[in-house]
């Protein structure tokens, strides 16, 4: 089939639409809290609202992908986070909030479904590897942005910088005292710009691999017979909950313990860990080419347990520096995971990939345990919870045992001569 150059492009900008949209809370967390008066647990159900969708609706738009087709699910997605972002900028109450948030998560759900497999046919198989390792790099630069984007608009809005460029407009579309309101401004248009665009586009056909189908429901009841589906799954979950423990409540944290304004310091720090995240990602390549990725997970994911437990006992110095560090070897946890994982079944690799996407779900329910933790005890002890998430996930690189390992090289034979 020949590759299609422009969608290539169009679905980077696809990545760096969902991350843009989808890594924001943290920077927010802080300014949410104060505008509707939050306890630790209502703000828990922020983060709670936008990943359960993920866990409710990732094998159900799995299945509508192949009676639909990828442009039908990718519009309807746009229309989700269009919908659910203007919704809560024209009427923003806490309640239309946890609707709005939910809305969005459904439809960045659906595009997580539909990206990947579109990537392959458009970019063509023997580009997919590296326009993958592209798109997860854009994923992560719009992770690093979205943050920015948050504090230059509330700076300036607060500040009253009306000559500033759409300060002035956005200026008369917050309500007093919630400037934050802005970025769903600024996400509405995004995504009726981009769902615009994909209407335009013409799409190739996209024919399924086996591991691209969401499969039978036989074939899913069969998988969680087996214990280590049910293992890697909690693994996802225990991820996805140590990402979103870390970067959802960094900003509250170096607030409250450290008086960091959330609206600067506070949002690079989160931008900061998304940016390393993405360094990582591509140190984590190259280390999964010289070693086991079972021992590349276990450095990993020691060296985060290191810089969390020094950024939530340290002092304010190392704290915005620590808790940031710890994105950078998260990095390889997630894909490392469900690698280990996939490799560890024989058949119905499609379906696990739908039940590992679930997983996401965890994402949701920490975020919940460290909110009721610390309205009964404090924000540091409820993030303490992130060491019982992470020590999960260091479980895996003992006990994993994948059918098939990666396959490396050793330093020697690049050196040596041919």
């Amino acid at each position: 089939m020949k590759k299609n150059y422009f969608l290539v492009v169009l679905i980077m900008f696809v990545f760096f639409v969902i991350s843009f949209l989808t890594n924001i809370l943290g920077a927010l967390n802080q300014k949410v809290s104060d505008s509707f008066t939050l306890t630790e647990t209502m703000a828990g159900l922020l983060p709670f609202a936008f990943f359960i969708a993920y866990g409710v609706m990732s094998i159900p738009f799995g299945f509508l992908v192949e009676k639909f087709g990828e442009k039908r699910i990718m519009i309807l997605a746009f229309v989700f986070a269009f919908t659910g972002s203007l919704v809560f900028a024209i009427f923003p109450v806490f309640n239309v909030f946890i609707v709005s948030l939910f809305t969005i998560g459904a439809g960045m759900a659906a595009l997580q479904v539909v990206i990947n497999p579109l990537l392959r046919v458009s970019g063509g198989e023997d580009n997919y590897a590296f326009n993958s390792v592209m798109g997860q790099l854009v994923f992560g630069l719009a992770s690093f942005i979205s943050p920015q984007m948050y504090s230059y608009f509330v700076v300036n809005i607060d500040k009253g910088n009306t000559s500033k460029p759409l300060i002035g407009l956005m200026s008369g579309l917050v309500p007093a005292n919630m400037s934050w309101i802005s970025v769903y401004w600024v996400f509405a248009v995004l995504a009726i710009l981009t769902g615009v665009i994909i209407f335009l586009v013409k799409f190739p056909a996209v024919e399924l691999q086996e591991d691209e189908k969401v499969g039978s429901k036989d074939s899913i009841l069969e998988l969680i017979k087996n214990k280590y589906v049910i293992l890697y799954f909690i693994g996802i979950f225990m991820y996805v909950g140590s990402e979103q423990g870390i970067s959802y409540w960094m900003s509250k944290f170096l607030n409250i313990y450290h008086g960091v304004n959330p609206d600067l310091a506070g949002a690079d720090a989160v931008s900061y860990f998304w940016g390393l995240m993405t360094v990582g990602g591509i140190l984590g390549l190259v280390l999964m080419k010289l070693y086991d990725s079972k021992q590349v997970l276990r450095w990993f994911t020691v060296m985060a347990i290191i810089c969390v437990a020094a950024g939530l006992f340290g002092g304010a110095e190392i704290a915005l520096w620590a808790l940031p560090i710890s994105g950078f070897f998260l990095s390889v946890m997630y894909p490392t995971v469900v690698s280990l994982g996939l490799n560890s079944v024989s058949k119905h690799h499609g379906s696990f990939a739908g039940i590992l996407m679930t997983g996401i779900a965890g994402g949701a329910i920490v975020q919940i345990l460290i909110g009721a933790i610390s309205d009964m005890i404090s924000l540091k002890v409820g993030m303490m919870l992130i060491f019982v998430t992470l020590g999960y996930i260091l479980s895996i690189s003992f006990w994993a045992k994948p059918l098939v390992n990666n396959k490396t090289v050793s330093l020697k034979s690049l050196f040596s001569k041919n």
